[in-house]
């Protein structure tokens, strides 16, 4: 094995063991090693990492992404190889845009909600009702809500336990009784309907399995359209089932702004209850929130004049 193939090997090992999953970087940096022996090269070269991005033909914010690759890796061979180069940032510019990311508004919330009463069994009135209910309070991604089972729900204690998150930790979260109340109540309606379930889900579908993403998708589009909840102006995303998740977060960070509490000293506790690997300020939604960054800049503000 080459010194560069040893390199790339322990650059992936590293930042997988810090919970990055690196599946696309782990298929195209070999490739992009190849790319630097064929060319006679024993290290990273702006010309050649410039070179290799760029080759398939396709679109240059793929071309981007291939180059972003290329620099994180460039950036820790350095570490070791003073020669290493490290692309610019702006070599090839990143053409797509994030939105404004879409944040519901409390009365949204309940709008969508109230909207299950649309659906036609009053087992997925119950199921979407309080799953609709749980992502907002919660902020767990969808998937993770849908991989619950029954155990993972402890109703005595409080608390949800998440398993197989995207840095594939377990984590606990502590809910509101408010929540757990209507967990209850919904594992009631359910508990009625299905007296010995095939699955062990939390969540039952009319037909008594887990419920499937596809299907979760397209009842939640139903249920916007019901809710007539649509894009904003300003050029803002549309309302999708995982911005309950950013509303989450958004309005957990503007709380702590508006009460004047230690954000920073925060935002572990807030990235581990979202499940995140990295710190939570590298969240797109978070740093794409012209509300937040206002509350931010005022409280930076108010300490330059107490300085």
């Amino acid at each position: 094995m080459s010194s560069l193939s040893q390199a790339c090997n322990d650059y992936l090992a590293l930042r997988r063991a810090l919970g990055f999953k690196l599946k696309r970087h782990g298929r195209l940096l070999p490739d992009l090693i190849a790319h630097l022996e064929a060319s006679g090269q024993q290290t990273v070269t702006t010309r050649l990492a410039l070179e290799w991005a760029t080759q398939p033909a396709g679109h240059p914010q793929e071309w981007a992404v291939r180059l972003s690759i290329a620099r994180g890796f460039a950036r820790y061979l350095q570490t070791l190889d003073g020669c290493a180069e490290v692309p610019p940032p702006d070599l090839l510019p990143r053409c797509r845009r994030r939105p404004v990311p879409y944040l519901y508004s409390d009365v949204e919330v309940v709008a969508l909600m109230a909207a299950t009463e649309s659906l036609r069994f009053p087992l997925s009135r119950a199921t979407y009702r309080t799953l609709i209910g749980l992502l907002a309070v919660s902020g767990m991604r969808v998937g993770e809500a849908i991989r619950l089972d029954r155990s993972d729900v402890d109703l005595a204690a409080g608390c949800v336990t998440v398993r197989g998150g995207k840095p594939g930790a377990r984590r606990e979260l502590p809910l509101h009784d408010s929540t757990l109340r209507a967990l209850r109540e919904y594992c009631h309606m359910r508990d009625q309907r299905w007296l010995h379930p095939t699955s062990p889900a939390f969540f039952l579908s009319t037909a008594g399995t887990r419920l499937f993403y596809a299907n979760v998708y397209k009842t939640f589009r139903g249920l916007l359209a019901e809710a007539g909840l649509r894009p904003r102006v300003g050029g803002q995303g549309g309302p999708r089932i995982h911005s309950l998740r950013h509303t989450f977060a958004v309005t957990t960070l503007s709380d702590w702004y508006r009460d004047d509490v230690d954000v920073v000293a925060l935002m572990p506790r807030l990235a581990s209850y979202l499940g995140h690997a990295a710190p939570a300020w590298s969240c797109w939604y978070l740093q794409a929130t012209p509300e937040l960054l206002q509350l931010a800049a005022e409280r930076l503000e108010r300490a330059g004049r107490q300085r």
